[in-house]
């Protein structure tokens, strides 16, 4: 338990910190944690609410839009985890059939799947990816009719390019794809599949509406984070796709919760050097 002569100011610190670990947190925990009364654990969220740090909600509180989850942008995140995101996106691109229909969204996992897709047959690709609807205009620009053909759902961009809002989501509602292939801010076996912001997760629950098979990509580092807002439960999941860095307590409960576990082995450089010749 915590000190309760902490000053209300240091007490809020600590309680946005634990919002930005966990996602969420609850009075009554709270209260315990600080060894203070109820109704100062309340004055406490009501005082982050004001300033858009945290969202109150029944018996508790979450991230605010004010800052309490920060999401970088496409091109911050297009140069992480590359040799996970790689292995993950060669195993999701091979599921994909030539004349199919499949949904993309956003995000640099499902980026690194559409360049693996260029070549793909009659492919028709649904998506709410600024990056994505480039890298297939271009595509098409150079190659000819040959290429994907490009359907993008409109919408108010978000700071990560993905198209989100009323528009979009009545674009992809009114659609129909054979599989969705979809990115994740965050995966855990208590909160399921988050996104950073409430637009982004209401327009992936429409992506997952209009699939009649969703496929996640998650990279190793997205277990155990939790985003402002749940999208999917696990079960929801036909299969999901991870990379080998993934602890294997984690792989065992992922199997044990989605429909099936792909998991993509990495090839660093490193690793090969490594092996015996």
């Amino acid at each position: 338990m915590a000190d309760a002569a902490l000053l209300a100011s240091q007490r809020r610190s600590l309680i946005v910190d634990l919002v930005r670990r966990s996602g969420a947190v609850r009075v009554s925990d709270l209260v315990e944690h600080f060894g203070v009364s109820d109704m100062t654990v309340r004055r406490d969220l009501d005082a982050l609410a004001r300033t858009g740090i945290v969202q109150k909600v029944h018996g508790g509180a979450v991230a605010g839009p004010g800052g309490a989850v920060d999401e970088p942008g496409f091109e911050a995140k297009s140069g992480r985890e590359s040799a996970a995101k790689d292995a993950v996106a060669d195993a999701a691109a091979a599921l994909v059939e030539a004349g199919a229909v499949i949904a993309l969204s956003a995000g640099t996992t499902t980026y690194a799947v559409a360049t693996r897709l260029l070549n793909t047959p009659h492919l028709t690709v649904v998506t709410n990816s600024l990056p994505i609807g480039d890298l297939l205009r271009a595509c098409a620009h150079e190659r000819g009719p040959s290429t994907p053909t490009l359907l993008l759902t409109g919408g108010s961009p978000t700071r990560s390019a993905a198209l989100v809002g009323p528009i979009a989501e009545q674009t992809i509602r009114s659609l129909h794809v054979d599989l969705l292939i979809l990115g994740a801010h965050g995966i855990s076996d208590s909160a399921g599949l988050t996104a950073p912001n409430l637009a982004e997760a209401q327009t992936n629950r429409a992506l997952i509406s209009c699939a009649r098979r969703v496929a996640v990509v998650a990279d190793h580092t997205k277990w155990g984070v939790i985003g402002l807002s749940t999208f999917a439960r696990l079960d929801e999941i036909d299969l999901l796709i991870t990379d080998d860095k993934l602890d294997t307590q984690s792989q065992t409960l992922l199997r044990d919760a989605v429909g099936e576990l792909i998991v993509a082995g990495t090839a660093e450089p490193d690793d090969r050097s490594a092996t015996p010749g």
